[in-house]
């Protein structure tokens, strides 16, 4: 017989699909829901249920309601007149830089970065996509913000070859140390790579 009941072997073995959650992890997060109170854990899965609700977006990927085939991004005038999309590898990046407030033009979300060690190839991202917007909306300037990697450095330059005669092609540039990752660096440090993004 087991010493611990199947309800809670069901939800350690779901726990650890999330990143960085192993056995031990899930079975703390676990006993800490476990002292809620009966209308806290309904409510809190719940909340996890309504992520069902969420959509992305038609045209860059990133998240938004489930109604909407345009995130508020996408639909502002402000934001196409720009004409310039910037290109991250993930949502948490998109965030990361939105929140730097000094970006105000579209994002585009490839979904990775190229590697050949786990078969990921330019078909696994959402490059083609992003082709189809360059020439839908005449973008005159693409901004590169992926992560200062030897994968990310071999996206860029791919992204470089594939793009350029369409537009300008920029990179994310001084504030962003090799190896870091955009989602971790303060607002301060992202302004500062966008405003000195350079010519690829």
């Amino acid at each position: 017989m087991s010493l611990v009941p199947k309800e809670i072997l069901n939800a350690i073995e779901k726990f650890k699909v999330l990143p960085g959650v192993g056995e031990r992890s899930a079975m703390r997060n676990i006993l800490k829901l476990l002292k809620l109170s009966q209308d806290e854990i309904t409510e809190f899965s719940e909340t996890i249920e309504e992520l069902n609700n969420l959509n992305t977006c038609s045209e860059c990927g990133v998240y938004c309601e489930r109604e909407s085939k345009l995130c508020h991004i996408c639909s502002s005038e402000s934001r196409l007149e720009s004409k310039v999309i910037c290109v991250v590898e993930s949502f948490n990046d998109y965030i990361a830089i939105e929140k730097s407030g000094e970006y105000k033009g579209l994002y585009h979300i490839l979904g990775g970065v190229l590697n050949p060690l786990l078969n990921v190839g330019p078909g696994d991202l959402s490059i083609e996509k992003l082709k189809e917007r360059i020439l839908e909306h005449s973008i005159e300037k693409i901004v590169l913000a992926i992560n200062p990697s030897l994968e990310g450095q071999a996206t860029c330059s791919y992204l470089k070859e594939v793009l350029e005669g369409n537009c300008s092609v920029e990179r994310i540039g001084f504030g962003v140390p090799m190896g870091g990752s955009l989602e971790f660096l303060d607002a301060r440090t992202i302004s500062t790579a966008l405003t000195n993004s350079t010519q690829m």
